[in-house]
């Protein structure tokens, strides 16, 4: 650590964030600087689909960073510059307004970004939500009860299209895979989750993708593959995300579909580290490699790299259960572990009709993950159970050994 005079974290998501805070709290006295692309204090992204859509909170009650925070951690924060060039030979970042950071270790936390096909958006009207001001665009377009087409029945489709019914708007969620969230938890369960939304009034078109938008200025119907029209006011568009790296072009980091990383998080550059939504990591527990575009990874991820950037190879590696969460239409779902859509499925408690219950994924006799809805404890006992040993070691009956935490090793 004693040759450690700057450290630069570009990102300035909640693994950036946590990165920085751990740095201090483990001791840490040299120059931390937060490269941010956005204007804004870094803030937390998950109420963006919910709370803030919704106007329940504003964006100063999930900022991440306040003033007096930068002033505390004596953090030097430049906001609105991104990143441009990184040059590990002179152990130089360059970013786009041609300043260039000279840094001892760096950490990349740049995060993903939402995915538009070409010429979507050429249509006003339709809207990507990954930023606080997308949420805000979209809170204001929401206004007056449009009629809504989601696109993309994953976890932050579902979320947009349960807090566009609670606004009081006509929603359709359109999803190519038989039913919401079945890529995530497979047909089986997705299928038995589907009655949620219908419930709450919002239309599904499964087992169609979006073929394009018509209209003038604007979007007014929205075209699918199965020769289907749907007339919609707003769009909003959630069909992927993709790591950002395109700054790292010529760097001589490896990047496939994310940066890649080892069990300690370390890229192929020396001194260079990935957190968050960005890294592809080895996982040791699960033994493979894994992106992962979750909070909970995200704020582990951080603090783990801090640790790694002070003890060096004795921090061990990182080790993590993949965990995830949604709410949508008063329903809370879970997730934990590495789901496959081929993997056997029990139900060991509550059942899909009652919408509470805790359903394991198996495969080869091993449990694999956990999905649980309206049922906290359940998701808690299993997430044990995987943090035990992983899923190379986890029989599916094996009993959960007391006082073991679901945390990584951070």
């Amino acid at each position: 650590m004693a040759s450690l005079r700057r450290i630069a974290v570009v990102g300035a998501s909640l693994a950036g964030v946590r990165t920085v805070r751990s740095l201090r709290d483990r001791g840490f006295d040299g120059e931390v600087v937060l490269v941010g692309a956005e204007k804004r204090l870094p803030y937390d992204r998950p109420p963006l689909s919910k709370e803030l859509l919704a106007g329940q909170v504003s964006l100063s009650d999930i900022q991440l960073l306040s003033d007096g925070d930068v002033s505390a951690l004596n953090l030097d924060l430049r906001l609105g510059r991104r990143a441009r060039f990184l040059d590990p030979g002179r152990k130089a970042l360059e970013l786009d307004d041609s300043e260039t950071l000279h840094y001892d270790a760096l950490v990349i936390a740049t995060g993903s970004a939402p995915w538009m096909p070409p010429g979507w958006d050429r249509f006003e009207g339709v809207h990507l939500l990954r930023t606080a001001d997308d949420a805000l665009a979209l809170r204001s377009a929401f206004q007056g009860s449009p009629r809504v087409a989601v696109v993309g029945g994953g976890f932050i489709g579902c979320e947009v299209a349960s807090t566009a019914r609670r606004l009081g708007c006509e929603v359709v969620l359109i999803e190519p895979y038989p039913a919401p969230m079945a890529r995530v938890l497979g047909p089986e369960i997705a299928h038995g989750l589907a009655g949620i939304p219908l419930d709450a009034g919002v239309r599904l078109h499964c087992g169609t993708a979006v073929e394009g938008f018509d209209g003038g200025q604007r979007v007014e119907r929205v075209r699918l593959q199965d020769g289907g029209v749907i007339d919609a006011d707003v769009v909003v568009v959630g069909i992927g995300a993709r790591p950002v790296t395109d700054w790292l072009s010529g760097s001589g980091v490896s990047v496939a579909d994310g940066v890649l990383c080892d069990e300690r998080c370390a890229t192929s550059v020396t001194g260079v580290y990935a957190a968050g939504d960005v890294a592809r990591w080895f996982n040791p527990l699960f033994g493979q490699a894994m992106r992962i575009e979750h909070w909970a990874n995200a704020s582990e991820q951080g603090a783990f790299v801090a640790r790694a950037i002070i003890e060096g190879p004795d921090s061990g590696g990182f080790s993590s259960v993949p965990y995830a969460w949604s709410d949508q239409h008063g329903a809370k779902i879970q997730t934990a572990g590495v789901l496959q859509p081929a993997d056997r499925v029990r139900i060991v408690e509550g059942t899909v009709e009652e919408r509470r219950f805790v359903a394991l994924y198996e495969r080869e006799e091993r449990l694999t993950g956990v999905v649980s809805v309206n049922s906290p404890r359940g998701m808690l006992t299993y997430r044990r159970l995987l943090a035990q040993r992983g899923s190379r070691g986890v029989r599916a009956d094996d009993q959960v050994e007391p006082g073991v935490e679901p945390s990584p090793s951070a």
